[in-house]
């Protein structure tokens, strides 16, 4: 799937997109992947007889709903703008969510890699959800374009435990594994934008909390402004961040700059933590156990015991009242 400039995902027009497709629906190819919790891809064959299925239960349905709806005043908005609305589908740009376009990039880029999905390898219980890839011939060359679903675990019939009703009578499930694949439409991915029609089953499908999203990367601008950190080539502090929800939550009960960097650092060596810098001084974090040590530090979670000289990380703190009549009191380490 081609990149898109900033400009481009902005202006993108999801009506033009429907009625584009709906001209070349029949001379398009089609793949499907399962992917699991982890976003890992896995090919799936099916039968040539589910071709036209395949079609109408992912693009078809998906098309057509743009194109009826849109002469009743369907719109497209912002993910960003979202309130619940009737008559709205939504837009959010691809690299915005991290599990989508990790899953992309391995079924694009590291197609040779994939295995082929069997129940007895990789179990069906821990499959997230399906995404089928569709493959049609553009001014350019090939383009591409995919529509994602849930897939409950529910949804699986294993055919040791299962009956199929022939006729009058009950027969052993054929197959290992039957699956229902949920109707309705829930999300299409195309030309570097999520396209989304049911809002909730989006956010479970990649599991993406917007509120989260907002408050990781305000957070993540103000601890790069108050403090100068290291991190590993194509690692960010807001792509940590962003996956660490007690963290985040931790970080908004903290006053940020408040504890200057000396001061952090001369903590951390006085509780013997290994926080490490480099040669200009920055704070070296290079995975989610620095980030932890690093917030944990802002929070002060770390004491020494007075009374048995011992190092103690606080789980959870609560402020006490201070005794009537005495002026506060430091604890000594």
């Amino acid at each position: 799937m081609e990149g898109q400039s900033a400009d481009a995902k902005t202006t993108f027009d999801v009506f033009q997109w429907a009625n584009s497709i709906d001209e070349i629906k029949n001379n398009v190819s089609v793949e499907l992947f399962l992917f699991n919790k982890n976003y890992t891809p896995f090919k799936v064959r099916y039968s040539e007889v589910l071709t036209q299925t395949v079609r109408s239960m992912f693009m078809l349905e998906a098309v057509e709903y743009i194109i009826k709806e849109a002469d009743k005043g369907l719109e497209c908005r912002d993910y960003e703008l979202t309130d619940g609305e009737d008559k709205v589908i939504y837009r959010i740009a691809l690299e915005k969510v991290g599990r989508a376009e990790t899953l992309l990039h391995l079924i694009e880029h590291e197609y040779k890699d994939i295995s082929y999905f069997t129940d007895n390898e990789f179990e069906f219980k821990k499959i997230k959800g399906i995404i089928a890839k569709f493959t049609y011939p553009g001014e350019d060359g090939q383009k591409s374009f995919y529509v994602a679903k849930n897939l409950a675990a529910s949804s699986a019939l294993k055919g040791k435990h299962s009956w199929e009703l022939n006729g009058e009578s009950f027969e052993p499930l054929a197959a290992d594994v039957a699956i229902k694949v949920p109707d309705g439409n829930e999300c299409v991915i195309t030309d570097g934008n999520i396209i989304i029609y049911n809002q909730a089953k989006f956010e479970k499908l990649f599991q993406y909390d917007y509120k989260h999203q907002l408050i990781s990367e305000q957070k993540a601008k103000e601890l790069e402004e108050a403090y100068s950190l290291s991190f590993p080539e194509g690692l960010t502090l807001n792509a940590l961040l962003e996956e660490k929800k007690p963290l985040v939550k931790k970080l908004q009960a903290v006053e940020i700059g408040e504890m200057k960097q000396a001061e952090l650092l001369d903590y951390a060596d006085k509780m013997q933590l290994e926080l490490m810098t480099d040669d200009q001084g920055k704070i070296i974090i290079m995975d989610d156990r620095d980030l932890g040590m690093f917030v944990n530090l802002l929070s002060e979670d770390y004491f020494i015991s007075p009374v048995n000289g011992r190092r103690y990380e606080i789980k959870s703190k609560k402020l006490l009242d201070e005794p009537e009549g005495e002026p506060p009191r430091g604890i000594e380490g």
